[in-house]
């Protein structure tokens, strides 16, 4: 019961939901993407981030100076199983579309703005 009592108390903060939702919907995120998104603190994101991973629901990696996070439950599993329940929970919710929609906008942005700074970007040949 140690489990599932971890797991539960993992998912009853709603900005630990919002980071769910947001790794559910993608391959994998990173820190300042969720910042982005949700309009938090890089020490409020991480420290959500450290409780989701310690509760082994999700898993990280470094790339230079930023962390990727990734779900890291298998959806075949018992944890897997709650999680694609409460999926099918926020699918549902206008709310939670609309955090969806605006994570989508955030990664267009930031796209182009990683093209207008690369060497050989776009904006760097006008």
């Amino acid at each position: 019961m140690k489990i599932e009592a971890q797991l539960f108390k993992a998912l009853a903060d709603e900005t630990r939901l919002k980071i769910l939702w947001l790794l559910m919907g993608q391959e994998e995120l990173c820190v300042c993407d969720i910042m982005g998104v949700l309009g938090i603190t890089q020490s409020k994101a991480s420290r959500h981030l450290r409780y989701l991973f310690n509760a082994g629901l999700v898993t990280d990696r470094r790339e230079g100076l930023w962390m990727y996070y990734r779900i890291s439950v298998a959806f075949g599993s018992r944890e897997g199983k709650q999680l694609q329940a409460l999926r099918e929970m926020l699918a549902t919710q206008p709310a939670a579309q609309a955090l969806r929609e605006q994570l989508q906008q955030w990664l267009r942005e930031k796209s182009c703005r990683t093209r207008r700074t690369e060497p050989g970007g776009v904006g760097l040949q006008a």
